[in-house]
């Protein structure tokens, strides 16, 4: 077991309702569209695959998806939709599964879920183990909101809609973080519910690559492919397996 929270039944059976916001069709579609390209005719593999947000309409685009996903509650919701979709229950900085990939992909920060700097580098290794050469590994990761603390603020909105404020306050002394969720239901009332993680800079990816002899291909801001700059507040990060004769 590594340091990730673990999505227990009740909150698996209603992520999908939860989370809806993610399904969007603005949200979803070019992150299967930017990842369809970079698979080709090739297999992929996500880890922390969930309940199939992603993998299920990739799988739709024609390509064969496998995942690595912790928690067996949210394999079952997964299994629910799609049968086709291997999944093997385990964290995503150790497990394996059968065969080489054309691309491994981790998204909506999910790899912040490993908590210790030594288990996101074991999943960038564990990544590269799977990639065939050539074959890639990408991240969508959020970057970490500190220029928005003014003296004496606690947290940062991530999200605010009409059923779901984020909010996520940092310890920057040990890059550990917790996301903050309230859920207003349509009889009215509002839960609390809270997720573990330890935020990441994009250099100390691009470093964590290196120790796992990825190199560094493309970085832009968001899966429509604009530009990655300063003020960017999230980025998508392809890393290339160098092929085998370099």
């Amino acid at each position: 077991m590594t340091s990730s929270d673990l999505w227990d039944a009740e909150t698996a059976e209603h992520y999908d309702e939860s989370s809806a916001y993610m399904f969007e069709p603005d949200v979803l579609d070019p992150a299967v569209a930017f990842l369809a390209e970079l698979a080709g005719d090739g297999p992929a593999l996500e880890l922390a695959i969930g309940t199939g947000r992603v993998a299920i309409p990739l799988a739709d685009h024609g390509i064969a998806v496998s995942g690595i996903e912790l928690s067996q509650p949210m394999v079952d919701k997964l299994r629910e939709k799609r049968t086709d979709i291997a999944t093997v229950v385990g964290d995503m900085a150790t497990t394996t599964v059968p065969g080489e990939f054309a691309l491994v992909y981790v998204v909506w920060n999910s790899i912040g879920n490993l908590r210790t700097q030594e288990e996101q580098v074991a999943c960038f290794r564990n990544a590269a183990r799977h990639l065939v050469p050539g074959g890639r590994f990408v991240i969508e990761l959020w970057i970490p909101g500190i220029r928005r603390f003014p003296p004496g603020q606690a947290a940062v909105p991530f999200h605010v809609g009409d059923s779901h404020v984020g909010l996520d306050t940092y310890d920057m002394t040990t890059q550990q973080g917790t996301s903050h969720h309230y859920r207003r239901h349509p009889d009215g009332t509002v839960t609390y519910g809270a997720s573990n993680f330890r935020y990441i800079w994009p250099a100390e990816c691009d470093l964590m690559a290196q120790l796992a002899g990825l190199e560094l291909e493309r970085r832009v801001a968001d899966w429509d492919g604009s530009p990655f700059t300063s003020d960017s507040e999230s980025h998508v990060s392809v890393w290339r397996k160098p092929d085998r004769a370099r």
